[in-house]
C-alpha cells in the first residue's frame, strides 16, 4: 500500500495534530443537535418592523415614473424607502480595498440591469402589511434590450448592461480590459505539436440554496449606535459595506456575528444588513430584512457562469508542450467579486502541469442576469473542472492512460511555473499514485517509480523567450499602440508593460495623473541613449506660502467615513 509522502511535508506538518480518523467533536456540535444555538432570527426586539423589496420585473428596463403614494398610505406602512433616501447610493465590495469602481445601487436609480434588482423598500408593522404595501407600488418601465451570453456582450454594439463599464467588461486598475498570461512561444509550439486537442466548456450559474435564507436585524442603541444581528459570513465586509454605503463612521456600528445556517460564499455580499440600518436610522426602530425562499432562490447571487475554451499542442509521448486557455466570468450585472475571481483562476492556470508555452486571457463580462458571487473556490473550480476533462480528452488523443499522463507532465519540484515562479512541495505525482492504488487502477512499473522529488529542475527551470503581439497586449482597444511584435528575452522574470501607458483621464473626467507610475524597478538610461519614456514639461506652479502648523487631517475615503483598513492601516474613528 502506497502512503502519502510525508517527507514532501516534514518541515510543514506535525502529525500530532492529525485529526483525520479520530472523533472528534465540533465545538458548535451540541448547539445543533439540541437546537440552542442561537442564529440572527432568533433574536427579539419590541416594536420590531418588517421590510419587503420591490424588485423589477424586466431583465433590462429603464425607471420613467415610480408612484409610491397608495403604498405609503397603506396600514401599517412606516416608511417608504427610494434610491434618494440612500446616502451612498454606489457601491462595490472590494472597494473596501480600493479595487474597483462602485457600480451597484443599493436602491435602483433611472434604469434597472437585471430581474430582481431591488427597486423601492417597503417598512411596516408586519410582514403581511409590508407584503400587501409592496403590491401597491407602481413604477413605469421602458423596457430596453438585454444581453445573456458572455462573449455577445462583449461585441461592439451589445446593449450597455453596466454604464459604470460602458463596454461590458470589467476594467482593471481603470485601464485593462482583461488578466493575461504569456509565457513561451505558443504559436510556435502549436506548430510544432504532433496533435491539437481543444474544446469548449460551459458551466451554469449555481445557487447556494442555504438553509436559512439571507437577513438581519438592526436596531438603534441609546449610545446614537446601531446593533446589527446578521447570518454574514464576512462581518467585517458588511460592517465596511454598510458603513460605507450610509454615509457612517463604522464605530456606530455593531455587527454581531455568531451560527450561520448555510453560506458556502453566498453571504459575503451584504444583501441586507445596508436597508436593515437604513430602516432602523429612518424609524427610529428594529428593523427585521430576510430574504424569503423565492428570493433566496432566484435574486440571491448565484456562483458565476464561466466558459472556458482550451487548446493542448501535445507530442506523441504525451508530453504537453502548447496550452492556450480563453475564459470569460458572467459577473452578471454588477461587479462584485468576480473581478477578484478571474485574477484567482489566471494564478491557478495552467492547471498542476508542466508546460513550456501557455497563454491565457481572462475577461470579466456584465450581462442582464444576476451579479455573481464567491462559491467554494470560486474562479478555480470551474477551471479546474475543464483542465482535468481536457486532460482525459488529451490522454485519449494520445492512447496514454489519463493517470499516466498526468504523472508524466505533473510538476515536479525545480520546475518553472508559468507565472515564472520555481514549483516548491510538488505532490501530484504521489496523489495519483494513491488514487490508483486506491481505486485498484492499475500503473505501470515507471509510472509507480515517479517521485515528484525528482525530474525536476535543469531545462524545465528554463524561463524562455516569451513573444507578445497584439493579442497579448492588455488594455482598452484603444490604447493598444506601439510596435506590431516584441519579443522578451529567455530569463525574463517579470512580463513588462508593452508599452508605456497614456494615462488619459476616465471616464469621470478626472484630470490627468501628474506623472506615469512606476510599473518596473528604475534602471538609469545608459549615456546617450533617450529615455523610453519623458514626461512632458510642466511650468513649476508658485511655491505657496508656507502653511499654519494644523493637527495632520483625517484620512480620506472614498464615501466620507474614516474606517479600519487591514489594507491600508487607516484606523476607526
Amino acid at each position: 500500500m502506497l502512503e502519502f509522502r510525508k517527507d514532501l511535508f516534514a518541515a510543514e506538518r506535525d502529525d500530532n495534530l492529525n485529526i483525520v480518523g479520530k472523533g472528534t467533536q465540533r465545538q458548535d456540535m451540541p448547539g445543533h443537535v439540541t437546537g440552542r444555538s442561537p442564529f440572527f432570527d432568533d433574536h427579539a426586539f419590541e416594536g420590531l418592523l418588517h421590510l419587503k423589496v420591490v424588485r423589477s420585473p424586466h431583465h433590462h428596463a429603464r425607471i420613467r415614473h415610480i408612484d409610491v403614494a397608495a403604498a405609503e398610505r397603506a396600514p401599517g406602512v412606516k416608511r417608504v424607502l427610494r434610491g434618494a433616501d440612500v446616502p451612498v447610493n454606489k457601491n462595490t465590495l472590494l472597494s473596501l480595498i480600493n479595487f474597483g469602481k462602485d457600480d451597484e445601487p443599493t436602491l435602483a436609480v433611472g434604469r434597472v440591469a437585471y430581474k430582481g434588482e431591488p427597486v423601492v423598500a417597503i417598512i411596516a408593522e408586519t410582514e403581511q402589511q409590508a407584503l400587501a404595501a409592496r403590491a401597491l407600488v407602481r413604477v413605469d418601465y421602458e423596457v430596453l434590450p438585454h444581453v445573456f451570453d458572455v462573449e455577445e456582450a462583449l461585441k461592439p454594439g451589445a446593449p450597455v448592461v453596466n454604464e459604470t463599464y460602458p463596454n461590458n467588461y470589467f476594467e482593471y486598475h481603470e485601464r485593462y480590459d482583461h488578466s493575461k498570461l504569456r509565457f513561451g512561444d505558443v504559436d510556435r509550439a502549436f506548430a510544432s505539436a504532433d496533435l491539437i486537442v481543444e474544446d469548449r466548456y460551459q458551466m451554469s450559474p449555481i445557487e447556494h440554496a442555504p438553509t436559512e435564507t439571507n437577513g438581519s436585524i438592526a436596531a438603534p442603541e441609546q449610545d446614537d449606535r446601531y446593533v446589527v444581528h446578521s447570518c454574514a459570513q464576512g462581518l467585517f465586509f458588511s460592517l465596511g459595506t454598510a458603513a460605507k454605503i450610509l454615509n457612517l463612521e463604522s464605530n456606530r456600528l455593531h455587527f454581531i456575528g455568531g451560527t450561520v445556517g448555510g453560506g458556502f460564499g453566498g453571504k459575503v455580499d451584504s444583501l441586507t444588513e445596508p436597508l436593515s440600518i437604513l430602516g432602523a436610522m429612518m424609524t427610529g426602530r428594529p428593523v427585521r430584512y430576510v430574504l424569503d425562499r423565492e428570493e433566496e432562490m432566484l435574486y440571491g447571487s448565484p456562483r458565476g457562469a464561466e466558459r472556458i475554451y482550451i487548446k493542448d499542442g501535445i507530442m506523441r509521448d504525451g508530453r504537453i508542450v502548447a496550452r492556450r486557455i480563453r475564459s470569460y466570468f458572467d459577473a452578471g450585472a454588477y461587479t462584485r467579486l468576480s473581478s477578484y475571481a478571474a485574477i484567482k483562476c489566471t494564478a491557478h492556470l495552467p492547471g498542476p502541469y508542466t508546460i513550456p508555452n501557455v497563454s491565457a486571457d481572462i475577461y470579466v463580462a456584465y450581462t442582464n442576469r444576476c451579479p455573481s458571487t464567491a462559491m467554494r473556490g470560486f474562479g478555480i473550480t470551474a477551471v479546474d473542472f475543464a483542465l482535468e476533462v481536457h486532460m482525459d480528452k488529451g490522454a485519449e488523443a494520445c492512447g496514454m492512460d489519463p493517470m499516466e499522463f498526468r504523472i508524466l507532465n505533473a510538476y515536479r519540484d525545480g520546475d518553472m511555473k508559468a507565472h515564472r515562479r520555481v514549483a516548491k512541495n510538488t505532490a501530484l505525482i504521489e496523489c495519483v499514485q494513491v488514487a490508483a492504488e486506491k481505486a485498484g487502477w492499475p500503473l505501470s512499473d515507471e509510472a509507480r517509480r515517479q517521485s515528484s522529488l525528482t525530474g525536476g529542475g535543469g531545462a524545465r527551470a528554463a524561463i524562455p523567450a516569451t513573444p507578445l503581439d497584439d493579442n497579448g497586449r492588455i488594455g482598452r482597444p484603444e490604447t493598444r499602440v506601439g510596435q506590431s511584435t516584441e519579443t522578451l528575452p529567455a530569463g525574463t522574470t517579470r512580463i513588462p508593460l508593452t508599452v508605456q501607458p497614456v494615462m488619459e483621464g476616465s471616464a469621470e473626467a478626472r484630470p490627468l495623473p501628474a506623472a506615469v507610475p512606476q510599473y518596473e524597478p528604475y534602471r538609469p538610461t545608459p549615456q546617450g541613449a533617450q529615455p523610453v519614456y519623458q514626461p512632458p514639461a510642466a511650468a513649476a506652479p508658485p511655491a505657496p506660502p508656507p502653511p499654519a502648523a494644523s493637527p495632520a487631517p483625517a484620512p480620506q475615503t472614498q464615501h466620507g467615513a474614516v474606517r479600519f483598513s487591514s489594507v491600508f492601516g487607516t484606523r476607526r474613528r
